[in-house]
């Protein structure tokens, strides 16, 4: 395993294992469980998946020592405020039957993410999180988070794959200390990723798959990438990308795949606010 190491000093895996769209328990426990014993550390999940309680149980009988484990989760917009934060951060530790987290992440920015800001604060200071982050934060959303309030996030998850890069916002966090963890690394397999012809041959050269050159792409622009599969054999797949090294030639031809378009919604769109904001009865 290879780690960065946040603006605090914390240590974060660079790769990690993600629990989106896994919403039944025992499924959920059970890829959990298998991640941790291919040797995944980092666990991502969140209040809006559902499945929190399931994650913890695999935590607890993983038999891995906690401090060893790099465990995520994220505030949903339907408690975006102060009180709301810090109400819905003690319900994902009581489900997750974890003392602590070691990294809390505002999910979308919408709704009152200063007050959440600063309820994350606190409890950051309290012990019960050992970083917060913020997800889906444009540059200058992120900008303004920073600025005016006391702690810079430590990270900001959001979405990056081969056909939307961003390498300007990634340089501009990293100038800022600001960890760049992405989202969707395989694009959900959208525009037939898994066979792009520079992609195909890239792996070919290295005797790997396609979905391992785009983890390593990812690992070698100094980014934490999240995948998630509930087949054992891509679980492990996923995970054996730490024995090759992709060259300057093949990190060159990735760039040429880029079209710097999202393949999902567009979460800075107003359209697309209004729709997560119409899941918790906000509208015009």
């Amino acid at each position: 395993m290879e780690y960065i190491t946040l603006n605090n000093g914390i240590k974060m895996p660079m790769v990690g294992f993600g629990v989106f769209q896994i919403q039944d328990a025992k499924t959920t426990q059970e890829v959990v469980e298998a991640a941790i014993k291919t040797g995944y550390r980092l666990i991502d999940t969140a209040q809006a998946y559902g499945n929190e309680e399931a994650v913890g149980k695999a935590i607890k009988s993983a038999g891995i020592p906690r401090e060893e484990l790099f465990i995520t989760t994220k505030l949903w917009i339907s408690d975006m405020s102060y009180e709301g934060a810090k109400k819905a951060f003690q319900e994902s530790l009581s489900k997750l039957d974890l003392d602590y987290v070691d990294l809390y992440l505002l999910h979308q920015p919408i709704g009152d993410t200063f007050g959440a800001w600063r309820a994350l604060e606190e409890l950051y200071k309290e012990g019960k999180i050992r970083s917060i982050g913020v997800s889906n934060f444009k540059e200058d959303q992120l900008a303004n988070i920073s600025l005016f309030n006391e702690i810079t996030p430590a990270v900001n998850q959001i979405e990056v794959h081969v056909f939307n890069q961003k390498e300007q916002q990634h340089a501009y966090q990293t100038s800022k200390g600001v960890v760049t963890e992405s989202w969707g690394a395989f694009a959900e397999g959208k525009n037939d990723v898994f066979n792009h012809p520079i992609l195909k041959e890239i792996a070919q050269k290295h005797k790997k798959t396609t979905a391992q050159v785009m983890l390593r792409w990812q690992l070698q622009r100094g980014i934490v990438s999240l995948s998630k599969s509930a087949n054992p054999e891509r679980v492990r797949s996923n995970f054996d990308i730490f024995d090759f090294q992709l060259t300057d030639t093949d990190m060159e031809q990735i760039k040429t795949i880029n079209t710097d378009t999202t393949v999902f919604a567009d979460h800075h769109d107003a359209t697309t606010v209004e729709l997560l904001a119409s899941f918790i009865g906000k509208s015009f």
